[in-house]
């Protein structure tokens, strides 16, 4: 990151979002900081996307505050639009375009002066390897060759925030590391992201994460932070029976997940559990022969803590 990686880019309190009865964003309190790569994990539904339209100036909140870019929001819209990219899950490119079309096209849109406008495109089509592209009608790309070529037009005019939503969930795992290498050099070069995400691996790629679940912020942090302090233990079962063992686990209330992974079973418990010790006199009265161990800690078992919490406390 740059020396001014602490600046603040955006921030939000109390940000929220009702559609009638429905809350879909809940008293959301949120810090971006300059230069990193900030992530928002979640499932489908939790908030993720509303919270993206409305850092955008597309959708103004119900209550709360929002300051983007040093522009305050709703008020300011028009100033945050004109400096942020924007990247949505679905292709929302022309697809009866050509991609140089394209190009072109987003040139103009966001005011590109017109002598820049050809080495600003043969800038990104080499850096995102389109130049062999540059005739092709965008409808008939692979979703490898959309995504890079979307990207390319979210940074036409080299916005100083970028704001990503779910956008590698169409395409293959080769096209997903190659998205994040280009999002880091991005970031290197002294832009802030955004990227909403429901792939583990990629949340573990983020500077810092952000946790939602039915609306509320459940947790934050960077990756390792959040997995040092997890609330909970987490413990293998090798045993014979594996999916008798996981239904049993399951229905105890100390079980926060209990998933299985090959032959074995991955199980997260509450601190105040008992840990092992607990976990063996459950397991040996199934399969006295099983063998349980502590394991390290992952983003997933952070995510099934910090979403299981609230959800217990609301049954």
């Amino acid at each position: 990151m740059s020396a001014a990686a602490g600046d603040a880019v955006i921030v939000a309190h109390g940000l929220t979002k009702r559609f009638g009865s429905l809350v879909a964003v809940d008293g959301l309190d949120l810090e971006v900081r300059r230069a990193e790569v900030y992530g928002f994990l979640g499932p489908n539904g939790c908030g993720k996307s509303t919270t993206i339209r409305m850092l955008c100036g597309l959708l103004e909140p119900s209550a709360g505050d929002i300051t983007v870019l040093g522009h305050a929001l709703p008020r300011e819209a028009e100033a945050v639009k004109r400096s942020i990219g924007y990247m949505t899950q679905k292709f929302s490119l022309y697809e009866d375009l050509s991609v140089r079309e394209n190009l072109e096209f987003l040139a103009a849109i966001h005011g590109v002066a017109r002598n820049a406008t050809r080495q600003r495109i043969e800038e990104l089509s080499a850096q995102y390897h389109l130049n062999d592209l540059a005739g092709q009608l965008a409808g008939t790309l692979s979703g490898g060759q959309k995504q890079r070529l979307a990207l390319a037009c979210a940074v036409m005019h080299k916005p100083e925030l970028l704001l990503l939503d779910e956008p590698t969930s169409a395409v293959d795992p080769q096209s997903r590391r190659d998205f994040w290498d280009a999002l880091f050099d991005l970031a290197q070069g002294g832009t802030t992201m955004l990227v909403s995400t429901h792939y583990m691996d990629e949340a573990e790629r983020c500077h810092r994460l952000a946790i939602l679940d039915r609306g509320r912020l459940v947790a934050n942090g960077s990756p390792q932070q959040l997995m040092a302090d997890l609330p909970g233990e987490t413990l293998r079962v090798d045993c014979a029976q594996p999916r008798r063992v996981q239904q049993a686990l399951a229905q105890a209330p100390a079980v926060l997940g209990v998933a299985q992974i090959g032959s074995s079973l991955r199980v997260l418990l509450e601190r105040r559990a008992g840990g092992a010790g607990w976990l063996r006199t459950q397991v040996h009265g199934i399969d006295p022969n099983a063998t349980i161990e502590p394991v390290g800690a992952n983003l997933e078992d952070v995510f099934v803590a910090a979403t299981s919490a609230p959800r217990k406390a609301a049954a």
